[in-house]
């Protein structure tokens, strides 16, 4: 770095520049965050950016703000300095002047970067940061910029109360007022023509409601006929109403069908049929199978009462407009891409959340799965002090929803994360217990299982994720590449592993190689390895470090090993940090 100082308007336009960056644009809090700290270092009031400040000016924390209690300004600022990483690593890598946000701090330093061909010890020295000028001592002095703040603050208060009645209507359409779907059940006809046959629907919506309640992110009621529930049109965004009938002459067999009607259109989103053919003496585990069926397809993020929030999550912002249920989506989102953009956007959204929500078992399990799996997106590696708060998150998150199924396979993500497979399992099979109808859950575990050296067990339970979900998320197709592989079936497995690399940007490249070299396709291996060297997880350990923590299976592992070796990995970037 040179020792040249910048100027101010080389600051306005570094930031600018920073502010323009599409990761910092859809971010308005952290558009605000950065532009706060260099505004008040550049007004010479560097010594005033302390946590509480920023939470209040920026994130609008009242006044008794505790930055003990809430970690609001961590976060984000931990969010701020990988996107600045990010950044200068990549397309600012040429800019003339960089803004760094030391760890530990909240006052950014700007630095002119050393010019090619400077001397090592050139480069180590740091440059003095700009410091304004602060006025001498009995001088009166306002500047041209705080005339131009405060005359720009009272356009903006005369605006602002000019527009306020439209905005507040706008307000009432943005995405941040959806709260979670409200569901109602109404009892499920017997058209059999068969009295005998009324334990075939006898109780068959009251169970598909509890089974909904167990997912948390739908409010579910019961009504004892269409009757009863249009005596509470406001209490419902969706009805699911349905029967069952007789199946083939000279069967046992029964087919349920169902609807799912969009309240405010009265139109038809969704339908299931479901064939059983269990005789009279197990209509009860038919009625178990049924239910379980609905509940994976209902209860799911990615189901068909979840499918506004999605497609208002992909188009709007919500800073300001946050609830639990939108984090939750957020999260959601996350896990379909394994992006460090979705991932800052739930972490973003989940910070910003009132105590009371903030505190809840599952938002906490939530965050805790961020803070822990953010090295395998972000350029910064997660430290051994973010692990610590990702088990004291999950930790709390326990003790607050010691019965909720989502916490449980959020715990066992971070096991698995941290290579203690056996309390994984153990952690899965409590989140399956708790909510047996969660396909995510049941997916994430035959993963683990396939990649612990137990491909046997996990096939049928991939397999059934894969049918029961309403849409199964990329990452669901890590199974299906690695019994693909297992059976020599390359073309197959490429299918599975070219889908699965949107989602694990650790796993799914390498699959996609090891497929690639079974076809003799140098083509599609040329393609991939570039993404596995690029991975920030692996260029902080090493290849098979990080990788023998994710997979227990050695002989597994001593294929990828060969196999990247032979796509020509350095030894070197196999074995140690590179």
């Amino acid at each position: 770095m040179t020792e040249i100082s910048p100027t101010r308007d080389e600051i306005k336009l570094a930031l600018e520049r920073v502010l323009a960056w599409p990761e910092v644009a859809r971010s308005p809090q952290l558009r605000r965050f950065l532009d706060y700290i260099v505004q008040r270092s550049l007004e010479g009031q560097g010594q005033s950016i302390k946590a509480y400040s920023i939470a209040v000016d920026v994130f609008g924390r009242p006044a008794d703000f505790d930055p003990q209690a809430d970690p609001i300004v961590r976060v984000q600022a931990r969010r701020l300095r990988g996107l600045l990483e990010q950044y200068y690593s990549g397309p600012g890598a040429d800019d003339p002047l960089r803004i760094d946000l030391p760890v530990g701090r909240y006052v950014p330093e700007f630095i002119v970067p050393s010019p090619p061909g400077e001397t090592e010890s050139a480069v180590a020295s740091a440059p003095a940061p700009y410091v304004a000028e602060s006025p001498s001592r009995g001088q009166v002095t306002v500047s041209w910029f705080v005339l131009l703040v405060i005359a720009l603050g009272a356009a903006a208060l005369a605006f602002s109360l000019s527009t306020w009645g439209p905005r507040q209507e706008a307000l009432m359409q943005a995405p941040g007022v959806l709260q979670r779907p409200r569901l109602t059940v109404v009892e499920f006809q017997n058209a059999t023509g068969d009295d005998a046959k009324l334990i075939a629907t006898s109780g068959l919506a009251m169970e598909v409601v509890t089974d909904l309640e167990a997912f948390e992110t739908v409010n579910v009621r019961f009504a004892a006929s269409l009757e009863d529930q249009a005596a509470a049109p406001g209490e419902s965004d969706f009805i699911l109403t349905g029967m069952v009938r007789r199946g083939p002459v000279g069967t046992e067999a029964l087919e349920y069908s169902f609807s799912l009607t969009d309240r405010p259109s009265e139109g038809v989103v969704w339908t299931r049929s479901i064939k059983v053919d269990e005789p009279p003496t197990g209509q009860m585990l038919a009625l178990d199978k049924v239910s379980l069926d609905l509940t994976a397809a209902l209860g799911s993020m990615r189901g068909p009462v979840h499918g506004r929030a999605r497609e208002l999550l992909a188009q709007y912002s919500i800073d300001g407009q946050e609830n639990a249920y939108l984090c939750r989506m957020l999260f959601d989102i996350y896990r379909d891409t394994s992006a460090f953009s979705a991932a800052e956007r739930a972490r973003s959204c989940f910070g910003m959340l009132i105590e009371r929500d903030r505190r809840s078992g599952p938002v906490l399990a939530a965050m805790a799965s961020l803070t822990a799996e953010l090295t395998r997106t972000s350029p910064s590696p997660v430290r051994a002090e973010e692990l610590q708060e990702a088990g004291d998150l999950i930790t709390a998150a326990l003790e607050i929803a010691p019965t909720n199924g989502f916490v449980w396979e959020q715990r066992a993500r971070l096991h698995e994360w941290l290579g203690e497979h056996e309390a994984a399992r153990s952690a899965y099979g409590s989140a399956l217990q708790l909510n047996p109808a969660s396909m995510d859950a049941l997916a994430a575990r035959a993963r683990h299982l396939a990649l612990i050296g137990q491909l046997a067990e996990a096939i049928p339970m991939a397999k059934r994720a894969i049918e029961g979900a309403p849409s199964p998320s990329r990452w669901y197709m890590a199974v299906p590449a690695l019994e693909a592989l297992s059976q020599g079936d390359y073309r197959q497995a490429l299918q599975y592993a070219e889908i699965y690399s949107q989602s694990d940007r650790e796993l799914g490249p390498i699959l996609a190689i090891l497929a690639a070299q079974g076809l003799a396709d140098d083509e599609v291996v040329n393609l991939y390895l570039p993404r596995v060297l690029e991975v920030p997880s692996f260029r902080a350990n090493g290849v098979l470090p990080r990788l023998r923590v994710r997979i227990a299976d050695s002989g597994f592992i001593e294929r990828i090993r060969k196999a990247l070796g032979a796509a020509g990995v350095p030894e070197g970037a196999l074995t140690r940090p590179f």
